[in-house]
């Protein structure tokens, strides 16, 4: 291949300006056809981002001759079958977070990629943007020596503006989502604590549901002990009080620490010597850098950026947390 020429499965709220654009913005990418299961929405999507085709039908879009990759953005609940299916039809596929309902999904998913030898990335997106690459790059200079621990807190109230708005709030179905609020939020999180830290030796946590209105869990709390000895601890809960909103990760080395929020701009870096800020630029599409290394991937100019090995740890790790 010498373009990547795509298809979306799914294109609601979250292609609009997150991932869609990005696709025809990217060099030897562009955006060929979309796909919904309402017909008269896929047109109107088409027709607002200049997108040559469109469909009602996913099966009719995996098999459409001028498309030879597939970007898969539909609710977990479908990611398995459009995966498993485009991969068959010999399509590299990218698929969205959570890579699907549960580990068992994501390694049918892992095992049907590597059977087929056809290419599969999942949307850990944050692997690619500057601001927490910058993070990479500071515990790689060992700024603030060795990693002793990693806290994070996600503390949000219900409704959180953090979650995109769609017509049926999906996310709390379990059926759909494979969890509540913290299967939304939590893949980004934890799939960069084991990008910069590596192999998980053990991890285990507590879920519970606090409000009577849910189905799901509204609080997580997640420990892991990394195979290098760092430990990450991490506090989930979509129940607090709007005035106590958090979003904060602060990594506690020997020589001082760093924090910096998941849904922000800003990284802090302190030591007994210095204090020090980094301020990044909002992207206007925050998919953009990852799609860039996804299409290099895919034209053989580069690594994976986030293969379904990588997911297939963040889904098990959340399968600890929460089962």
């Amino acid at each position: 291949m010498k373009e990547i020429r795509w298809g979306i499965i799914g294109c609601g709220d979250v292609t609009e300006v997150k991932s869609g654009p990005a696709f025809s913005k990217v060099n030897n990418s562009k955006l060929v056809a979309v796909m919904r299961r309402d017909g008269t929405k896929a047109a109107d999507y088409a027709k607002r981002h200049q997108v040559p085709k469109w469909f009602d039908d996913a099966t009719k879009l995996i098999n459409d001759p001028e498309v030879n990759a597939i970007y898969i953005a539909t609710p977990p609940l479908q990611h398995e079958a459009y995966t498993i299916e485009a991969l068959k039809a010999g399509k590299p596929v990218y698929v969205e977070k959570p890579m699907t309902l549960d580990a068992e999904a994501a390694q049918r998913m892992t095992d049907a990629a590597n059977k087929l030898n056809v290419k599969l990335c999942v949307a850990h997106y944050r692997r690619a943007q500057p601001m927490f690459l910058k993070v990479k790059e500071l515990l790689a200079a060992n700024i603030i020596g060795d990693i002793r621990l990693v806290s994070l807190k996600m503390l949000q109230s219900p409704n959180p503006s953090l979650i995109a708005k769609t017509a049926s709030n999906w996310r709390i179905n379990p059926a759909i989502s494979g969890g509540g609020l913290f299967h939304d939020l939590a893949p980004h999180q934890l799939d960069l604590m084991t990008y910069y830290f590596g192999a998980v030796k053990n991890a285990i946590g507590i879920a519970t549901r606090q409000q009577e209105n849910t189905a799901v869990d509204d609080l997580v709390v997640g420990n892991i002990l990394f195979e290098n000895g760092v430990v990450f601890s991490g506090n989930w809960c979509f129940s607090v009080a709007q005035q106590e909103e958090a979003d904060l990760c602060i990594m506690y080395g020997s020589k001082g620490h760093i924090d910096f929020p998941m849904f922000g701009n800003k990284i802090k870096v302190t030591t007994s010597q210095s204090f020090e800020e980094y301020t990044f630029e909002p992207l206007q599409h925050v998919q953009q850098p990852m799609i860039e290394k996804v299409v290099d991937y895919f034209l053989d100019k580069g690594p994976n950026p986030c293969s379904g090995e990588d997911a297939l740890i963040t889904m098990k790790l959340m399968d600890n947390f929460t089962v």
